[in-house]
């Protein structure tokens, strides 16, 4: 009997080491266009993986009035304008893993004098589209924000940019790809079954 006990005492000493080493090596951090991690407080710009179909991501206004929403620049060229991202336990310098909730925040002012935190609109009742805009408010992670956070996923050799939020353990989420589609001939992100392919540009 003691030596039954005494062997298992051993195999769990040696188990439990291996099973935080398994834990510590499921984050995968993202990693910018130099190969770099990417880091929270930190100014990117998010750019398209296939060129020929806009540039980078900006703010733009639709029917010409506040909030402002996320768009694609119409120039292939353009960077767009930086943005940082906030991962749910922010600490500045943090390096980004993949699939963390985090805020998208612009860093830039608009004429609406309103936040340029990314929020995931409400069910258009015109177009029935879901859009990405912005006046979201950064951390306070619960029922009220539920719309304000995104992740950043590996797909394939690229990233793509997707909203379901676990910040909230009992909300309701329709989980999905950001993607873009046409406008009155403007770029516009939102909830869509083909994903943005992206990468990232440190500012």
């Amino acid at each position: 009997m003691n030596l039954l006990i005494s062997t298992v005492l051993v195999f769990f000493i040696l188990l439990v080491p291996l099973a935080f080493t398994v834990n510590a090596a499921t984050g995968t951090t993202v990693l910018d266009l130099d190969g770099k991690k990417l880091q929270s407080n930190t100014n990117y710009y998010i750019l398209p993986v296939i060129r020929g179909r806009g540039g980078g991501l900006a703010l733009a206004q639709r029917n010409k009035s506040c909030p402002y929403y996320v768009a694609q620049e119409d120039s292939e060229v353009s960077n767009g304008l930086p943005l940082k991202f906030l991962p749910v336990n922010n600490t500045k310098g943090k390096f980004l893993q993949e699939s963390t909730d985090m805020n998208f925040v612009f860093s830039a002012a608009t004429i609406c004098v309103q936040s340029t935190v990314w929020r995931l609109g409400a069910l258009d009742g015109v177009t029935g589209r879901r859009y990405v805009t912005t006046v979201g408010r950064i951390g306070s992670p619960g029922l009220g924000t539920v719309s304000n956070w995104f992740k950043i996923e590996r797909y394939r050799n690229d990233y793509k940019l997707v909203f379901c939020p676990m910040v909230c353990k009992f909300c309701k989420v329709l989980c999905g790809d950001v993607g873009v589609f046409l406008e009155d001939g403007k770029r516009w992100l939102g909830f869509s079954t083909e994903p943005l392919l992206v990468m990232f540009k440190k500012a």
